[in-house]
């Protein structure tokens, strides 16, 4: 295919000023790349806008915040959308395929506060929210006197509801707050071993029809291999782990030269019982490396504490 002759493209994405930055940074990624190219935004309300009185995991997880980009990336409306690499599910619908993961921006869950400058300041009883049950998990299995409560909307919202005292500090993904530009809101990013992150933290999504083939050679250049080999070995951790369902997992991986280092937890929803494990693999086998340590996690009981939550 001559990509000079691909003359536009219109990317898919939420409404959301996260949504949007991030949609934008593509845009002129392409544009710069293609200086011919037309690329155009659509915005699409998903599921996961619209409802925002209820917790992620009562109403059906990460793919409420895909489904109607998905759709309308099927039925040819939109050619490509771009997704927090966080919020995808592992399992995408025929058709579909991630082309592109971007370069990770910061990877870690901050710690937002107008009256604490760590985490750890926090008294007992200070509400802390969060609409992440990994969060709620790991923060309890440090701090069970905390009271920590459900937090919904977006990264501005979120900010407002702090901000009016409805909360005493908030965690959000430090990437996001960067982002938009709220990086002097960060008191502390919370180590690893307090709050291990998400699969696909700080990573972009570029999602495409698998049989495009003139958008997927489009947008190779996108793709960073190093965090591409990361995050497949975290999905690759979580598809086995999580099977679909909402449950406190976090996984992070590095890559050093020819090998991948893998942590992860899975954890019960009060954080009393938290299983931690790590593995090295080389990084040609990033994938088998997080299956296998899920099998290991599993085993070795994992499996008993997602029985008791599912």
């Amino acid at each position: 295919m001559n990509i000079a002759m691909k003359k536009s493209v219109i990317i898919g994405t939420r409404k959301s000023l996260l949504a949007l930055w991030q949609s934008h940074y593509i845009k002129a990624c392409l544009e710069e790349r293609y200086p011919n190219l037309t690329v155009e935004l659509q915005k699409i309300v998903t599921t996961g806008d619209k409802i925002l009185d209820v917790p992620l995991a009562q109403i059906g997880g990460k793919g409420l915040f895909t489904k109607e980009i998905e759709t309308d990336l099927l039925e040819g409306k939109i050619d490509l959308a771009v997704h927090s690499l966080k919020d995808m599910p592992t399992k995408l619908p025929e058709g579909l395929c991630l082309t592109a993961i971007t370069e990770r921006a910061a990877v870690g869950d901050a710690f937002v506060s107008n009256k604490y400058d760590r985490w750890a300041d926090l008294p007992e009883g200070a509400v802390v929210g969060t609409s992440s049950l990994r969060r709620k998990a790991q923060l309890l299995a440090r701090r069970p006197d905390l009271d920590i409560r459900d937090l919904r909307g977006n990264v501005d919202t979120r900010l407002r509801k702090l901000d009016e005292g409805q909360y005493d500090a908030v965690i959000l993904a430090a990437a996001g707050l960067t982002r938009l530009g709220h990086a002097d809101r960060i008191k502390e990013t919370l180590p690893s071993d307090v709050c291990l992150p998400a699969v696909g933290q700080g990573a972009l999504a570029i999602e495409c029809r698998a049989d495009d083939t003139e958008v997927r050679e489009l947008l190779a250049f996108l793709n960073h291999r190093d965090t591409c080999l990361c995050t497949s070995a975290e999905r690759a951790f979580l598809g086995l782990v999580e099977g679909g369902c909402q449950v406190p997992i976090g996984v992070h991986a590095e890559v050093t030269g020819g090998t991948v280092h893998l942590d992860a937890i899975i954890a019960s929803l009060d954080g009393q019982r938290i299983l931690r494990d790590s593995l090295d693999c080389p990084a040609e086998d990033a994938v088998r490396g997080g299956q296998e340590l899920g099998t290991r996690m599993l085993d070795h009981g994992g499996r008993d504490i997602l029985r008791e939550i599912l």
